[in-house]
Order: structure tokens, then C-alpha cells, then sequence
């Protein structure tokens, strides 16, 4: 018997936190391990590892439940939705992908979506979302999955008030000069 399987779950679970931490500390996140946060429900949660970092424009907080069990574990564990090999975590997408395209559609000049792909499709209430901000008089600017065959996409591909412009290697770094011309009324 080696001498990790002679192990207890707790110490195996402590090893693989630490090297969670070490992994996101390596990579420039503040890490802090144990951390009990309070939910919008009042609830305490005890997270094994919280990762924090900054770009200056955007802060990033990964939260990490760390299971050392000695056996796989079902897939409909970690999400019951799931595209190709990723989970879908649709209520995170319904409370805070949702809450955050309606408040653009409500209060902000131009709405921005990145992305409508495989994943946000799976929640119903991102797709109202969606249809609800092409629907409203303002500028829209969204990322489309190109392949996709789901009909909200191909609803949107359909329409006759957008314009489609295709990302590539080649215009990538052309195209935001393209659409603020676009979005000014500006001829190309």
C-alpha cells in the first residue's frame, strides 16, 4: 500500500488545497484558503481556496471546493448541464449574466453581450435576456458562436436590422475602429 492511499481523507484533501493555492498563486492571484463568506441568503459558505486578482479594468475572484475522494466522481455532481466536457452552471448564468444584460437593456446606451454561444443558450432566462436587448432601440454589440445551430442564434443570423462582421486572425485588430464607425452612423 503506498503511503498516499494510507493517508486520511483530510490530509489528502489539505494536500490538494495547497496545491490549488499554489497553483493560483503561481499564476499572480492572492489566495486565501478556508475563507467562510456570507451568501445573498444569509447562509455561510466555507470556501477551500479563494483566488483574487486585478487587470486594473476588471476584478477576478475564483472561489474553489476542493473533494479528495478515492473514486470519480458523476458529472451531474459538479453540473447537471453540460456542454461537450464543461459543466454549465446556469443559476450563476441567471444571476448575474441575466441581472446584468437587463440592467444594460434598461440603463445603458449601447448593450454589450459577450458571448451568445453553447453555454448561455442552456438558461432560458439569458435567452429572454437576449431577445429583450434586440429588441430594444439601442445599439447592440454581441459575440455570436459561429457553428452553433441553436435557434436563438440562428434567429439573430436571420434578422435584417444587425450586421454580422466575422472575426479573423486577419481583422481582429481592425475591427474595433470598424464598429465604433458603425456604431457613429459613420459610411465605411
Amino acid at each position: 500500500m503506498s503511503q498516499f492511499a494510507s493517508r486520511s481523507m483530510k490530509d489528502k484533501g489539505n494536500d490538494l488545497e495547497a496545491q490549488i493555492e499554489r497553483f493560483f498563486a503561481s499564476n499572480d492571484y492572492e489566495t486565501t484558503r478556508n475563507v467562510s463568506l456570507v451568501g445573498r441568503s444569509g447562509g455561510r459558505h466555507e470556501i477551500d481556496v479563494l483566488a483574487k486578482k486585478s487587470d486594473g479594468i476588471t476584478d477576478f475572484s475564483v472561489m474553489v471546493e476542493c473533494k479528495a475522494w478515492n473514486h470519480p466522481i458523476e458529472k451531474d455532481i459538479v453540473s447537471k448541464v453540460m456542454v461537450g466536457r464543461y459543466g454549465v452552471d446556469v443559476t450563476a448564468l441567471d444571476e448575474v449574466g441575466v441581472k446584468a444584460l437587463r440592467h444594460a437593456t434598461a440603463n445603458c446606451d449601447v448593450i454589450v453581450i459577450d458571448e451568445v454561444g453553447k453555454m448561455e443558450v442552456e438558461s432560458d432566462g439569458f435567452v429572454a435576456a437576449v431577445k429583450e436587448a434586440l429588441d430594444a432601440e439601442k445599439p447592440l454589440l454581441l459575440t455570436l458562436h459561429k457553428k452553433s445551430r441553436n435557434p436563438l442564434l440562428q434567429d439573430i443570423r436571420r434578422r435584417d436590422d444587425i450586421r454580422i462582421l466575422e472575426v479573423t486572425q486577419v481583422n481582429r485588430n481592425l475591427l474595433p475602429y470598424k464598429i465604433v464607425k458603425i456604431l457613429k452612423g459613420e459610411k465605411l
